[in-house]
């Protein structure tokens, strides 16, 4: 009896830490975007439908990575929802009180644009608030080990996880005024060359540097073999998160075709590193 409430005691003690950790995590992450200000003023224009639509779509991918990396090891997928639901709850909260506390949220803005602000910047707040259990967590070898092995065997995760890291970046720059001025300054053959520039970062900062949980090349497979099954797919998967953060965030209405396509590989160039880097630190 003594034992099992020791048991539980500790359980809900490592919880707590993890809620601890899951705030400095939403806070380390999100204070860039709390702090800038086209995305305060995303939330007086940006379209509701499109707003509610990347709420939503935040939900599974939360769940899906608290799996991963939640507040504590999770064996269900009812945990992993719970992790996530937290985390969501915590980040809608500091998001709350942080643009509070900057003078951005008082009695002269509506409802409507208050909780659009709060709902805009508390979904990356909520990423960063699961990722507050790998980043300030303290990890055994074992626990360490057995995400590797997870993550090694597991192709889809590993295009997840890109997934997750690229629109973790994108999501920082993505609202700023600098992606369509760029895209309106840079000619085809810049646009070429950030191209090749980001698929070549891609996989060099996963498979030739050697970086903490990165990929090797196995000694019987050529080095194309890694770049089209997983630098190819991740940079593709860079270029449509990209594309829908500007869709998202009203960057593309009005410009042109060849604007668009700058502006998509321009966003895509930030994207492709944090989908490049999501395996080491996620």
């Amino acid at each position: 009896m003594a034992e099992s409430a020791t048991r539980d005691s500790s359980k809900e003690r490592e919880f707590l830490i993890g809620l601890a950790r899951g705030v400095g995590g939403a806070l380390l992450f999100a204070l860039p975007m709390l702090m800038t200000m086209e995305l305060w003023f995303l939330g007086f224009y940006m379209s509701r439908e499109k707003l509610l639509l990347l709420c939503v779509l935040n939900i599974p991918l939360l769940v899906v990575l608290a799996k991963r990396v939640g507040f504590e090891k999770t064996s269900s997928w009812i945990e992993a929802t719970r992790d996530a639901v937290t985390a969501y709850g915590l980040a809608i909260i500091v998001s709350a009180a942080i643009l509070a506390l900057f003078g951005l949220i008082n009695d002269q803005a509506t409802t409507s644009t208050t909780v659009a602000k709060i709902a805009l910047q508390a979904v990356p707040a909520s990423i960063g608030a699961l990722l507050g259990r790998s980043q300030l967590g303290m990890h055994s070898e074992d626990d360490d080990e057995g995400d590797d092995a997870e993550t090694e065997t597991s192709y889809f995760i590993e295009l997840f996880m890109m997934m997750v890291g690229a629109l973790f970046l994108a999501l920082n720059v993505a609202p700023t005024e600098e992606m369509i001025l760029i895209a309106y300054k840079i000619t085809p053959y810049q646009t070429l060359l950030t191209v090749l520039l980001s698929l070549t970062l891609m996989h060099v900062f996963v498979y030739a540097l050697h970086f903490k949980g990165g990929h090797g090349h196995a000694e019987d497979s050529a080095w194309w073999h890694t770049f089209i099954r997983f630098t190819m797919p991740g940079y593709v998967i860079a270029l449509g998160i990209s594309l829908y953060c500007l869709w998202s965030f009203e960057r593309l209405t009005g410009t042109s075709l060849s604007q668009i396509v700058g502006a998509v590989v321009i966003l895509g160039f930030p994207a492709a590193i944090g989908a490049a880097s999501a395996r080491l630190v996620l």
